[in-house]
């Protein structure tokens, strides 16, 4: 498994590339960046790739500024967990229903149970799961 500072969630990353998203916490978060790393489930690059894609469909965001966002991207030390089968049929899923959230949001999060670190969310449903299951919120001071 490979080793990071905290669990980085599609929430935080999304909105350091929108404007009338950006907020104290994500731009902590990615400040943070600078002398620590982050890990993220295998789901964290399709995710991004979707919300971008999504978003040039709406005319939210233009092809090339997609392109330079993940160029930016893959210049942080940002790492990416690969998820077996096994454990999305089995740990994920379970997590999922327990926790009353999303496939793809319970991989954030257990992840995060998993490797023992906090995780960076903005999702408050993924904020909740996290406390229930004594996971800590990274950075919990700057929200």
């Amino acid at each position: 498994m490979m080793t990071g500072d905290f669990v980085l969630d599609t929430s935080v990353t999304i909105s350091w590339c929108f404007n009338d998203e950006a907020n104290s916490y994500a731009d902590a978060v990615l400040d943070s960046l600078s002398n620590q790393s982050a890990l993220a489930p295998g789901i964290w690059p399709l995710e991004v790739g979707n919300v971008l894609l999504v978003a040039e469909k709406k005319a939210r965001i233009s092809p090339p500024d997609s392109l330079l966002f993940l160029s930016l991207l893959t210049s942080l030390p940002i790492h990416v967990e690969n998820l077996t089968e096994q454990r999305i049929l089995d740990a994920v899923f379970l997590l999922a229903r327990e926790q009353g959230l999303s496939s793809y949001d319970a991989a954030y999060l257990d992840l995060a149970i998993q490797t023992g670190l906090q995780i960076a969310t903005l999702d408050q449903s993924l904020q909740k799961a996290a406390a229930r299951k004594g996971v800590g919120l990274y950075m919990a001071d700057s929200i």
